[in-house]
């Protein structure tokens, strides 16, 4: 019995790895110091509703690269501009929900 629910606590663990976004595993892979399980899961929580899949890719590059951030804000192209300002709203978005 004991076998099985390790394997079970082990199973649903690996699950929550397989399921982390893309927002949420550039989170724990940055280097700052309030990256966590439960925060960047609740900044994922916020990019699935305010940010398509397309636009967290795009966003999770930031984490890596922030200098990206401010070169997409400075752009002249239409596209960057209307993700920047759906990007705000998913930062204000994710200060209130997980700040």
């Amino acid at each position: 019995m004991r076998v099985f629910a390790i394997a079970a606590v082990l199973t649903l663990a690996a699950g929550a790895a397989v399921e982390a976004g893309t927002i949420e595993r550039a989170c724990l892979k940055s280097d700052r110091t309030a990256a966590n399980r439960a925060l960047c899961g609740c900044i994922q929580d916020v990019a699935d509703f305010t940010l398509s899949g397309t636009e967290q890719r795009l966003a999770a590059k930031f984490f890596k690269d922030p200098h990206m951030a401010q070169e997409i804000r400075q752009s002249d192209r239409q596209s960057h501009e209307v993700f920047w300002k759906k990007y705000k709203t998913f930062g204000r978005t994710a200060e209130t929900y997980c700040g």
